[in-house]
């Protein structure tokens, strides 16, 4: 990403190389590729820099516009994020309980004949089906739980940070809300 200047302020920001017409010269796109960028600086176009620091996870955060400026002084463009503001906590646990409860649904379904046919015609269901369909219900309900105790967006975040528990040779991936088992 460059900007191109004029009179050391920002007049264009392009997020990729294209064909530019500066001074009554054209540039072929492929300068952005040919030139250092101490040769496009000298027809004021500079490489801009990204400060994330404001920049927060889209799945909880709405992030804000890109401010863009240029130093005159480093001969340097930054592009900075805003404050983020986090999405809303009410419907970001809905969300994420629906997701849960869709996916054990998911899980359920391929043994819910077998639910059906016991009701209907008294065929008992295989115990370690029943036990194994108990233990997926229960943890999503589990799950659900932790999400509706979540404090705030970063707590809801938090339960689904995966990490490591194991070694680098034997990786075992965890995370605080868990998963849910199969059947």
């Amino acid at each position: 990403m460059w900007a191109r200047l004029e009179s050391n302020t920002i007049k264009e920001v392009l997020m990729r190389p294209k064909s530019l017409t500066i001074g009554g010269v054209q540039y072929p796109s492929n300068i952005f590729s040919m030139w250092t960028d101490s040769e496009l600086s000298t027809i004021g176009i500079v490489p801009i820099t990204m400060n994330s620091t404001n920049f927060k996870d889209k799945e909880y955060y709405t992030n804000t516009s890109i401010t863009y400026t240029y130093n005159v002084e480093t001969g340097k463009a930054t592009g900075t994020y805003g404050t983020a503001t986090a999405k809303d906590l009410t419907q970001l646990k809905t969300e994420r309980k629906d997701n849960i409860n869709r996916e054990a649904s998911s899980i359920l379904q391929p043994t819910d004949w077998m639910v059906i046919r016991a009701t209907e015609g008294g065929t008992a269901i295989p115990s370690d089906i029943t036990t194994k369909r108990a233990a997926v219900r229960t943890k999503a309900n589990s799950m659900c739980v932790q999400i509706d105790g979540a404090s705030d967006v970063d707590a809801v975040a938090a339960l689904y940070l995966v990490s490591n528990t194991g070694t680098e040779e034997s990786p075992v991936y965890t995370r605080p809300l868990g998963e849910l088992p199969t059947v």
